[in-house]
């Protein structure tokens, strides 16, 4: 700001340590600067990047409720001077984590070296018997005198208050510090495995649809080496186009981009690969999203088990666009099956359609038996899930 304005950077810096002293208001203005004034030798500021960070302006924008209660709290018990710093307060909060999400590493550096030390000192001796004690009376001691300085600095400068609010939270940082940790890295470590079990899962079922499944064909036509020539050339060029175009073998969304086109591609790759008609209707029309192309694919997966395994000479898919859901039903008159016959180590139902309905939000309803042929219903809402857009 000094190399901006032609002050001197002494004065730049003694204006805001008074401004923050007096209300805080200097803390909140030296946050602003960093995300609007572009740092030496950058070209933009980061707030430009950070107006096109929809996740950060949401998490940022969910301060304001948090404001509004605190200062309804405050004036409720009688303290409505915490108005005054609780603007400013909020408005750093808010910058900084606009610049920790859009900021270069010495930005996420210099906000780390901030929070470390607060951090090791809410965490030091947490195994140890004697500092948790010793951590414990320090805490009630600061949280004491700083209810005791906010009772007595109702008409004091604004700056008597702020040391009571201070010594409140650091209060709650010393004896909360450690709880807080352990409970953000139990659900950190529980997102991640999550997520990572969710990927497996996704993987498997796009292997089970692709590798798999011509693994099968190509048994079946052992006798016919034309045939298993192009089989292998198939899944060869859809195992490069997984690997390093980032398209997903059996992906319906990269060859449609509505439902209806979505079962016209089924309906083509299943008759050209297995021989078997696939007969097709489709009542209304809808743009894929990540629910509904998860709805096709398991439907491509259900008439792909139909037309080998049933035995019939044809198979119907049907889908309906609805205004709150889109249904799918694959059916056929062929043998059928009895479920609990199905060994554990298959997964082309369990995975690839009912696991893959599942984590779509959608449901998947399988009923067969021996002789009577099968029927796969599946439903998916159309805004089953946040970031179902196309």
């Amino acid at each position: 700001m000094a190399a901006k304005t032609g002050f001197d950077v002494t004065s730049v810096r003694v204006a805001f340590a008074l401004a923050s002293l007096a209300s805080g208001i200097g803390v909140a203005a030296y946050a602003v600067a960093w995300l609007v004034i572009p740092a030496e030798g950058q070209a933009q500021p980061i707030g430009r990047s950070a107006l096109m960070d929809k996740r950060g302006l949401a998490l940022t924008g969910g301060l304001l409720p948090v404001l509004g209660v605190l200062l309804l709290l405050a004036s409720a018990l009688g303290a409505g001077w915490l108005g005054a710093p609780a603007w400013p307060a909020a408005v750093t909060s808010g910058c900084l984590v606009m610049i920790w999400r859009n900021g270069t590493g010495a930005d996420r550096d210099a906000l780390r070296r901030v929070v470390q030390p607060i951090a090791a000192a809410a965490n030091v001796g947490a195994g140890s018997r004697r500092s948790l004690l010793w951590r414990t009376a320090a805490g009630v001691v600061a949280a004491v005198a700083g209810v005791a300085i906010l009772a007595s600095g109702r008409h004091r400068p604004i700056a008597v208050p702020l040391v009571g609010v201070a010594l409140v939270l650091a209060a709650l940082v010393v004896l909360l510090g450690p709880w807080w940790l352990r409970v953000a890295r139990e659900l950190m470590v529980e997102r991640q495995a999550r997520i990572r079990a969710e990927e497996r899962a996704e993987i498997a079922a796009r292997v089970h649809d692709s590798v798999l499944q011509t693994l099968a064909l190509i048994q079946r036509s052992a006798a016919d080496p034309a045939r298993v020539a192009q089989l292998a050339r198939a899944q060869e060029r859809e195992l490069r186009a997984w690997l390093f175009e980032g398209r997903s073998p059996g992906d319906v969304r990269a060859r449609s981009a509505t439902v209806a086109g979505a079962v016209a591609v089924i309906q083509a790759e299943v008759e050209r690969e297995h021989g078997v008609v696939v007969d097709t209707v489709v009542v209304g029309d809808a743009p894929l999203t990540s629910g509904l192309e998860a709805l096709m694919a398991a439907a491509r997966e259900a008439t792909v088990n139909a037309a080998r395994w049933s035995g019939a000479p044809s198979v119907s898919l049907f889908a309906e666009v609805e205004p709150q859901r889109v249904s799918a039903f694959v059916r056929d008159r062929g043998c059928g099956f009895d479920r609990r016959a199905v060994g554990a180590d298959r997964r082309g139902i369990s995975e690839s359609i009912e696991g893959r309905m599942a984590r779509c939000g959608g449901r998947a309803s399988i009923r067969s038996a021996p002789g009577e042929g099968t029927e796969v219903e599946l439903t998916v809402a159309t805004a089953s899930r946040v970031g179902d857009a196309p």
